[in-house]
């Protein structure tokens, strides 16, 4: 069967997020959160390359899109939230119990829903589609690659046999890692990232002023040849070693840095090498034709543009020879 991969990942991240996250499940919301979702970035890579700024207020076909899905993810969270709210002093343990049961240390007051609201949207939009776009690249590779797709499924037979994948096994999986931190490093889920000036600084012979934006690029980043050998190529064995201590510290930065690093880095770390082993332990996911090449489209975060068609395929396991 020939499926869109990405959106099967979009579905898959969004159902942990809300679990884990919210502690419920929202299989029957997906598909029109992910379109919001999916119309919030082109909105905002839209504007970050537009000459106009024009307010929200004016009804352009992209501004009322906009408003349109910003109502559906609120209304989707607000939601989230009165339900939070009515299960208050249960014992739950998921993010959004924690973040209702916080008290200012001072004046023993909680969120607001507002407050709540902007804590979880953070976390329900960056942390699933962002995930979601790694494990799409990690198939593409993989289908591409059918050398590191063996040496993987050797790996998972060896460290799993027939079982599922725990979170004991993430140290284990150790060829899976490999794979999730290359893919990193050629296809990162966030592109670029923009830092505003707060004092004056000269970087490289060019003067900077306050209130001047400086934008870094992983994807350049991650792809110079004075860092990396092949930088095009997909080797995950490149960081078997102590590369990662002789290249500068910001030659590989996929999750961003300094005191705003992506604060969802060591989940996203746990889940990827999971869900990977957990579909590839059952699933091959082949081209579709002979030169298949899936072409990323660079908004807030980079996904492959118009989905990620992949032919599913069950995985025979080879019997070892004695």
């Amino acid at each position: 069967e020939v499926r869109d991969i990405h959106h099967d990942m979009m579905k898959v991240t969004l159902a942990i997020i809300t679990e884990t996250m919210f502690g419920r499940t929202m299989k029957e919301e997906a598909d029109r959160i992910g379109q919001a979702i999916e119309v919030g970035l082109k909105y905002v890579a839209l504007k970050g390359s537009s000459f106009l700024d024009l307010p929200l207020s004016v009804p352009t076909p992209s501004n009322r899109a906009f408003r349109e899905a910003s109502e559906v993810l609120d209304k989707t969270i607000y939601a989230l939230i009165e339900e939070g709210r009515k299960r208050e002093g249960a014992g739950r343990t998921d993010l959004l119990s924690m973040l209702l049961a916080a008290r200012d240390e001072d004046d023993g007051t909680g969120m607001t829903d507002e407050q709540v609201r902007d804590e979880v949207m953070t976390i329900f939009v960056a942390g699933h589609e962002t995930t979601a776009n790694t494990l799409s690249w990690i198939f593409y590779l993989l289908a591409t690659h059918p050398e590191e797709e063996k040496k993987l499924h050797a790996e998972l037979d060896e460290v799993l046999g027939n079982r599922l994948p725990t979170a004991d096994d993430v140290p284990r999986l150790r060829y899976a890692n490999l794979i999730v931190q290359e893919t990193l490093r050629l296809y990162p889920a966030a592109w670029t990232l923009n830092r505003e000036v707060v004092e004056e600084v000269e970087i490289g012979g060019h003067l900077y002023r306050p209130g001047e934006t400086l934008m870094m690029s992983q994807y350049v980043m991650h792809r110079d040849p004075r860092f990396y050998e092949a930088p095009d190529a997909f080797v995950p064995e490149r960081f078997e070693g102590d590369l990662l201590k002789r290249i500068p510290a910001f030659a590989y930065f996929p999750f961003g840095g300094g005191p705003r690093i992506c604060i969802g880095n060591n989940f996203a770390l746990m889940e990827a090498p999971l869900l990977l082993a957990t579909i590839a332990q059952r699933y091959r996911l082949l081209l579709t034709e002979e030169g298949q090449e899936a072409e990323p489209e660079p908004l807030v975060t980079l996904r492959p543009k118009n989905g990620l068609p992949l032919r599913l395929e069950k995985r025979v396991r080879e019997e070892r020879q004695e």
